[in-house]
C-alpha cells in the first residue's frame, strides 16, 4: 500500500549501445549477482558517462572501472568490459577524477574500443546498484539500441 508514496530513481545509460541481461554476461561474478544488481551494455562508442547524479567515489587504478555514491545513497559500480582489469589502463583515458560531483550524463572516462577489441577484450560493461539490499523495487529497460543518457533502469527505495 504504502509502494506508491515511494520516489522513484533512474540510471541512465552511460554508453550508446545495446542493454543485456546481467545473467547472461560470460563472469560468474556479474551474471551470478554477487557484487549487486542491474544491467549490461554492449557499447558501440568510446565515451562512458555518469549513470546518475552523484560523487565519483573511486576510479581504479587499472582506470576499468569507476563507483559513484549518488544523493540518495545508492552505490553504483560501471566495469567497462570483461577482464580488462588485465589491460593495467591500457586503452581507458579517465575525463574526471574521484571526488568531483557529476551529474548523469557527464563524462567519466574515454575508451579506445579498437585497442581493447584488438586485444581481445569483451567491452560488455556492467552496470551495477552494490547496496541492492537498500532498494525495495527494481526494473529494467533491456533494449537493442539505447543512446547514452537514456533511462536503462528504475528502482525504488
Amino acid at each position: 500500500m504504502f509502494n506508491l508514496f515511494r520516489k522513484t530513481y533512474t540510471l541512465v545509460a552511460p554508453m550508446d549501445g545495446k542493454v543485456l541481461d546481467l545473467s547472461i554476461v560470460k563472469d560468474k561474478v556479474f551474471s551470478s549477482k554477487l557484487l549487486g544488481e542491474g544491467v549490461a551494455i554492449e557499447p558501440i562508442n568510446d565515451l562512458v558517462v555518469a549513470p546518475a547524479q552523484g560523487r565519483l567515489s573511486l576510479i581504479f587504478k587499472t582506470k576499468h572501472a569507476f563507483g559513484m555514491v549518488l544523493d540518495n545513497g545508492i552505490e553504483i559500480l560501471v566495469h567497462i568490459g570483461i577482464d580488462t582489469v588485465g589491460l593495467e589502463g591500457e586503452g581507458f583515458s579517465p575525463l574526471a577524477k574521484e571526488g568531483d560531483f557529476l551529474q548523469a550524463g557527464d563524462p567519466v572516462i574515454k575508451i579506445d574500443r579498437k585497442l581493447i577489441i584488438e586485444k581481445g577484450y569483451s567491452l560488455i560493461t556492467p552496470i551495477i546498484i552494490t547496496n541492492i539490499d537498500e532498494v525495495k523495487e527494481i526494473e529494467y529497460n533491456i533494449s537493442d539500441n539505447i543512446k547514452s543518457g537514456e533511462i536503462i533502469l528504475n528502482y525504488k527505495l
